[in-house]
């Protein structure tokens, strides 16, 4: 079983930096596809980052660099690092781990960007 409990949320305004985390509970990690996804309101929860076992990440253009997603495979975390945060990246954030052909989700974590 695989717990994973996101953290870092927070209101910053325009232009500004947050560092998401995602603690991986469970056995496994190093082989586990990681995601970050948001879901603003009234809107379907959206990918903005994936990163492989092998370190491989991906972006959307929409977050395409400003956003920059790492894992420590020593201490079975990922990370977020957001940079020159707009108001439309608003939404609540979830880590997601594909791993041993299950799916799992934290709780999420909110970010507010004000204008």
């Amino acid at each position: 079983q695989v717990q994973l409990v996101e953290s870092g949320g927070g209101v910053v305004h325009t232009g500004g930096s947050l560092r998401l985390s995602c603690e991986y509970s469970g056995s496994f990690f190093s082989n586990a596809i990681m995601r970050w996804y948001r879901q603003a309101p009234g809107e379907q929860r959206e990918v903005v980052a994936i990163i492989l076992s092998s370190g491989s990440t991906n972006y959307p253009d929409s977050v395409k660099g400003r956003f920059t997603i790492s894992r420590d495979n020593a201490k079975s975390m990922v990370y977020l690092q957001m940079n020159g945060l707009k108001p439309e990246d608003t939404g609540v954030y979830y880590c997601n781990a594909m791993v041993g052909g299950r799916t799992y989700w934290g709780q999420g974590t909110q970010v507010t960007v004000s204008s």
